[in-house]
């Protein structure tokens, strides 16, 4: 069953990865794309919301922060994605969130230990580590590539990029735990919905975007 669900989740990161290299490339692929991932993570975000509560108010009141943010979210990435260097970094943040990803799941499969929390008992403390390695090599190979220049400060970017990430991964995970459901969706198979695969795209792409500014 691990092997199986390992097999998909490779499958799809690589068809996340060739998604990716063609939302660089086409911009109708970009809007399009946008569009559509931000439809269902509304729709996976709302779904949760109200499993969770059953206050008019509260759901409306979160229900409309989350939409505001994915379109702020869309609106932004798609804007700074006119200008090919900035479109450079996006991506660059983007796959170093996957990057964190990646790392996580990798290391944590194979030293396994203790918990991380209890909000996501698949979480683990190593996994932890190899999601800040991960994203700090990746972007400093990355950043290095480009520019030839390797300093504290762009290991920083990755590193608190992947805080980031790992702060989103485990908000949504909160989230699902308070609604007793597994998955957000079944959109990405072996990762679940949108939210699933996604959760901490959504958060650490702007931050790590920022991070990048501020300390550049």
């Amino acid at each position: 069953m691990i092997e199986k669900n390992l097999k998909k989740r490779v499958f799809t990161s690589i068809v996340l990865l060739f998604l990716a290299a063609l939302l660089f490339y086409s911009k109708f692929m970009l809007i399009y794309t946008l569009i559509v991932l931000g439809v269902l993570s509304i729709i996976e975000f709302t779904s949760l919301i109200n499993k969770i509560s059953k206050k008019p108010l509260f759901k409306f009141f979160l229900n409309l922060i989350f939409i505001i943010y994915i379109f702020l979210f869309s609106f932004f990435f798609f804007y700074f994605s006119s200008f090919f260097q900035l479109k450079i970094l996006l991506f660059l943040i983007l796959l170093t969130c996957i990057a964190s990803d990646i790392g996580g799941f990798i290391v944590g499969k194979i030293f396994k230990g203790p918990k991380l929390t209890k909000l996501s008992p698949k979480k683990t403390k190593s996994g932890s580590v190899g999601s800040f390695l991960f994203s700090s090599i990746f972007f400093s190979l990355s950043i290095f590539y480009f520019t030839n220049i390797i300093n504290i400060k762009i290991i920083l970017v990755g590193l608190l990029t992947s805080m980031i990430c790992q702060i989103g991964d485990l908000f949504f995970s909160f989230l699902k735990r308070k609604s007793n459901v597994k998955d957000t969706g079944n959109f990405f198979p072996g990762h679940g919905g949108v939210l699933d695969r996604l959760d901490s795209v959504f958060f650490g792409l702007p931050f790590g975007f920022i991070f990048l500014i501020l300390l550049f």
